[in-house]
């Protein structure tokens, strides 16, 4: 029974893992420079596009994520055996939810003032979808209130996306998490090359 619920768990935990990293390293990477080296107001003087900035940050978090969320991959092949968590379908979303959670971090890091406001944000986003981004939990067993909150997260897909690419045969994987974490990273891409187009620091 307990090995039953390592192998749910485990592909969650690469989820978890992969966001919180992806978030906190491109966050406080940008805080670091804006607040104290203050060396990003020369970044801003360089002649490159803002959208190239964005990505080039967004990128330096996907690596970072990418490169946990590889140790927890590495846990999961000696405790369960199974190499399904090393096919391509389970490492495109692990980088596609980096993409999404690097991303968020590069647009918080551009917004906030101090080290204290990441922490809100940490707190009143990261932590509460830690808990309800289905990386415990099924989500289909939820009442139909909460089941609609849940689907809201973006961490929601990548955890059931990767549950069902570890376990389940291709034909009942939900294809539909790829073009939502897809859609969400785009989004963010857009926002987030318009906050450098328009960055004042």
């Amino acid at each position: 029974m307990d090995m039953v619920y390592l192998e749910f768990i485990l592909p969650g935990m690469v989820a978890l893992s992969s966001m919180t990293v992806s978030f906190a390293g491109t966050t406080f990477s940008i805080c670091g420079e804006r607040l104290f080296t203050k060396t990003f107001e020369e970044l801003l003087l360089t002649p490159i596009h803002p959208l190239a900035l964005y990505i080039g940050k967004m990128l330096a978090g996907v690596v970072r994520g990418l490169m946990t969320s590889g140790s927890v991959i590495l846990v999961a092949l000696l405790l369960t055996g199974n190499w399904n968590f090393l096919n391509p379908l389970f490492l495109l979303l692990v980088a596609l939810n980096c993409a999404v959670f690097a991303g968020l971090g590069v647009i918080v890091g551009l917004s906030v003032r101090s080290l204290e406001s990441v922490g809100l944000y940490n707190n009143f986003i990261i932590i509460p979808m830690s808990f309800l981004g289905a990386t415990f939990f099924d989500p289909a067993t939820l009442p139909a209130a909460l089941k609609v909150l849940v689907y809201l997260l973006p961490l929601t897909y990548a955890s059931i996306g990767l549950r069902a690419a570890a376990h389940l045969p291709l034909s009942q994987f939900p294809w539909y998490s790829i073009p939502i974490l897809l859609v969400v990273a785009i989004a963010l891409s857009l926002w987030g090359g318009y906050k450098f187009a328009h960055q004042q620091d």
